[in-house]
């Protein structure tokens, strides 16, 4: 089985802490769009662009940096080192705080924004990245980091 984008780009000894994935929820109405139109091609058409969309994706924090990999013919990927992370914000609609999606904001040094849209979990990707750059933190000091779950 071929490697992930995630697994491929891993630096030596470098751990991933946290995946995300995209959330269904966010692209209800395209998914409501494909089924009804399925009898007309046209809605197997939008179903398999959704499932690439979704499949392509990839999000991580690992324990030196941020990874965002989207697209699949065409790729374009964030990757940011949690010691240049200024600031992370997130967006939820009403809708996305119902079904737990939105989009995080990654501001950092030498970087204007970094957008990811429709991530599932906001907030919980947010923390995992704000306490492995605590722990980055807390080794470079020659402290022991917080405690972060496995």
């Amino acid at each position: 089985m071929s490697q992930t984008y995630l697994e491929a780009t891993l630096l030596p000894h470098e751990n991933l802490r946290h995946r995300a994935t995209l959330s269904l929820w966010a692209h209800f109405g395209w998914l409501l769009l494909g089924i009804l139109l399925t009898p007309f091609v046209v809605g197997l058409f939008l179903l398999i662009a959704l499932w690439t969309r979704m499949r392509s994706t990839e999000l991580a924090v690992t324990d030196k940096r941020v990874l965002v990999k989207t697209g699949f013919i065409e790729r374009q990927t964030v990757e940011m080192n949690l010691d240049c992370i200024e600031a992370i914000q997130v967006h939820q609609t009403f809708g996305g705080r119902l079904f737990n999606y939105g989009t995080l904001i990654i501001t950092g040094a030498g970087t204007p924004q970094a957008p990811i849209s429709n991530i599932k979990d906001p907030l919980t990707f947010r923390r995992e990245a704000l306490l492995a750059q605590d722990a980055l933190k807390a080794q470079e000091r020659g402290r022991p980091g917080p405690t972060l779950p496995p």
